[in-house]
């Protein structure tokens, strides 16, 4: 909701900057109404011969219109209907300097309630999505167990061992260098690795702790993450939805042995 707001401010401050600007150029000769633009572009004109004025108006409408476009598409995506028809209208009347329908402490009230009732469409989407990628990654995870060289531990989490590795294996406490590739169970690619990478196993989520401990050094395995064990309800991005379940290809190239309590205190 405070992102579907912010589009509506950041249109409406860009609409009122030029709105401004053409009050000003009009103020010199009528104070009353805002005076049309001599010799006003149209789309075959040369664009090279716009004045910087003029490119200035068209990026404004442009980037106003864009962010105005988005807001529209959110409340069509959320079933909200939304007159166009009366909002260009109104904001037509508004940037010539008329009088607005309603009173002020109606139309805020009004945009009260509007805010309140997408934010309910919202949390009602969210909740729907959520309940639906559960049960979809349920269902991938059920038939995943079935197939040759996949296991599954008690948590639930699933690997398949692709490169066994040799050595010793980490421990929760280690620091780990890898190579990894995720996506969702549908194949779409939503992370990769552009070069090894170096965290603490304890800073991870509980999926790649557990599944990294299955590993040897140089060892390469697929997990299969339930959301449990990944970001469950909460999506930490648009790439990876609530409730998604997350396969990765991992590869563990170097353990780094965390120091003992011991081996801390002589330093």
């Amino acid at each position: 909701m405070k992102k579907f707001f912010c589009t509506f401010l950041a249109s409406a401050v860009a609409f009122g900057v030029a709105a401004c600007g053409s009050e000003s150029n009009a103020s010199s000769t009528d104070n009353t109404k805002v005076q049309p633009v001599a010799e006003t572009k149209t789309a075959t004109d040369n664009k090279s011969d716009y004045t910087f004025e003029q490119k200035v108006a068209v990026s404004f409408g442009a980037v106003a219109g864009a962010n105005f476009k988005k807001s529209f598409d959110e409340m069509k995506d959320l079933d909200v209907n939304f007159d166009k028809a009366l909002f260009i209208k109104s904001f037509t009347a508004a940037i010539n300097g008329a009088e607005p329908e309603f009173s002020e402490s109606d139309m805020q009230a009004a945009l009260e309630e509007f805010g309140r009732k997408m934010q309910t469409k919202q949390i009602e989407k969210m909740k729907a999505e959520a309940e639906k990628n559960l049960k979809a990654g349920e269902a991938f995870l059920a038939e995943n167990a079935k197939k040759d060289g996949v296991k599954t531990t008690e948590s639930g989490l699933q690997y398949k061992i692709i490169t066994p590795g040799e050595g010793e294996s980490p421990a929760a406490k280690d620091t780990v260098k890898v190579n990894y590739r995720g996506t969702l169970i549908d194949g779409t690619e939503f992370d990769k690795s552009q070069e090894p990478i170096e965290f603490g196993l304890d800073h991870v989520i509980p999926g790649w702790t557990e599944g990294l401990q299955l590993l040897k050094k140089g060892g390469k395995a697929e997990f299969y993450i339930p959301a449990k064990l990944a970001y469950g309800e909460h999506s930490p991005s648009p790439a990876i939805p609530a409730n998604a379940v997350l396969v990765f290809e991992v590869e563990l190239l170097d353990i780094k042995k965390a120091s003992s309590g011991k081996e801390a205190a002589s330093k």
